[in-house]
Order: structure tokens, then sequence, then C-alpha cells
């Protein structure tokens, strides 16, 4: 007898757990979706710019501008790919950011955050499913993408090929499709999604708390930082290290004159993940979040 209620307890305690789990986990969902709901930009930028680079190479491969038979330059192969995943970051990163600066302070503005606030959504999972879009949502949408458009490429330029009487075979080689994907989400997760969450958290923050034109909230304050410095100390290291931020990351690869998509391209994790500048990001980031909850939670309209 005690057994079965033994049973029955812990069968109960195990539904009350998923229910649980299940309360916690569904607000975060909806919440994300209702993102991607609003704001169609997301998933509507990155192949609008595919479909106009895939015409553009399609133009250029029929003008022959480049050449799609073997030749003893790889990087005249792997060029038109190149330029393609570039043209995506570049959107993706264009996006992430008008989105981030937008997103909490576009809610007061148009006072529907009296309704958002009336849900049984907390700040935190608010703040949290509109952080997840520009830092991991965007940079998986923007993969998607271009190894689509790189296949499309790919596939376009071998049928080209086999049209002119040519093998594809060297094509196929020289270009490394598959390893060059893998490049490519690896070169995403390490810096567009870890390197750069700053980033988009300070953004986040800024658009929670400015009250008008909150682009130059975010843009003024750094730059009034390194003029004074320079004024008053002659140095610069506050815009090196905006710089470092933006532009740096090195540590996650090692590569020569390519693409760091490019399969020849050396993968460092640990090193990377043994920079103090990776987990000092992730730490700001985090306080930028936090603060961007507590500002959402007693910001009111606008």
């Amino acid at each position: 007898m005690s057994s079965s209620s033994d049973v029955a307890a812990e069968s109960f305690d195990s539904s009350r757990v998923a229910r649980s789990a299940t309360h916690l986990t569904q607000p975060f969902f909806w919440s994300v979706r209702r993102e991607l709901w609003e704001n169609r930009s997301i998933y509507i930028a990155p192949p609008a710019v595919a479909a106009v680079a895939l015409l553009g190479f399609l133009i250029s491969t029929l003008t022959g501008r480049f050449a799609l038979a073997t030749t003893h330059k790889q990087q005249a192969l792997t060029l038109p790919y190149d330029f393609a995943a570039g043209v995506i970051m570049l959107t993706t990163m264009a996006v992430g950011v008008f989105y981030s600066i937008e997103t909490l302070y576009g809610e007061r503005r148009d006072r529907s955050v009296l309704f958002w606030k009336s849900l049984p959504v907390s700040d935190l999972t608010t703040v949290l499913s509109k952080a997840i879009v520009p830092i991991f949502i965007l940079q998986f949408i923007g993969f998607a993408v271009t190894v689509a458009l790189q296949f499309v490429m790919l596939t376009l330029s071998s049928a080209m090929l086999l049209g002119r009487g040519q093998s594809p075979a060297t094509l196929w080689s020289e270009i490394a499709f598959f390893e060059m994907s893998l490049m490519l989400l690896y070169h995403l997760f390490t810096i567009h999604m870890l390197w750069h969450a700053p980033i988009y958290s300070w953004l986040l923050m800024v658009s929670a708390w400015s009250r008008r034109v909150p682009f130059l909230w975010a843009v003024l304050p750094p730059l009034a930082i390194i003029a004074i410095e320079k004024l008053a100390f002659n140095t610069s290291h506050f815009a090196h290290l905006l710089g470092y931020r933006f532009m740096g990351g090195a540590e996650s690869m090692t590569m020569g004159d390519d693409m760091p998509i490019h399969p020849g391209t050396h993968l460092t994790p640990a090193r990377f993940l043994g920079t103090p500048g990776l987990w000092i990001g992730l730490v700001v980031a985090a306080a930028f979040l936090l603060a961007a909850v507590r500002l959402r939670r007693y910001r009111g309209p606008i």
C-alpha cells in the first residue's frame, strides 16, 4: 500500500515539475514568435538580399566575368561565394542593429507596452526573447540563407559547365561546399553570436532607456568618451577597445588572405575560449540585459 502511494506521489511530483517547466518555457516561446510576427524584416531581408546577389551572380556568369572552368587560382573560383556570404552577414548585422535599437523603444512609443505588460509575461522573459533575435535567430537565418544561396550558385555553375561540355568535378573540389558551410557556422557562432553579444545588448539597453532618437543615444556616448579621452590624455584606448569589439575575435581562427569561411582557415576554438575579452564581453552583455530588464519594468510609455 505504501509503495503504491509512493509511486502516486512521485508521479504527482513529476507532473507538477513538467507543468512548471511548461509554464516557464511557453511564455518565452510565444514571446519569440511575437517578435518574428511583428518584425518581418528578420526573415525577409536576408532572402531578399540573397535574391539580388543571385541575380548579380547569374548575370556575371552569363557574361563570363567569373571563370567557371578549371583555373590555376582558387581565389577566382571562391570569390563570388565569399562575396555572397559577406553580403548576407552584413545584412543580418544591419537588421540586428536596427531591430535592437528600436524594439523596446518602439513598444513604449506606440504605447503597446501597456498591453504587453498586462499579460503574464515577466520583463526578463520579454527582454531575453528580444535579445535572442539579433544574437542567435538572425544568425541562424543568415546561415541558412547563405548555404542555400551558395548551393544554388554552385548548381547553376555546374549546369553551365555541363552545357559547355566540361566536368564540374574540379569546381566542386575547389569550392569545398560542405567545409565552407561548416566554417561559416563556426564563424557566425564565435564572432557574430558570442563576440558581438555586448553590442546588441548595449543597443537593447539604450532602446529601453531612451525617450527619443535612440540611435543617437547609442552612438553619441561612445563618441563623446573617445573625444574626451583624446583631448584630455591624447590617447585612444577606448577607441581601440571598441574597434577590438567590432572587428576582433581573431583568436577564434588563423587565416591568411582568404575570407574567414574559407576551408583553408584553421580553427582555434581553445584559444578563443581562453580569450579574456570573450568572457568580459559576455559579462558586460549580461549586465546590459539586466539593466534593460529593470528599465522596462519602471520605464513608462513615451
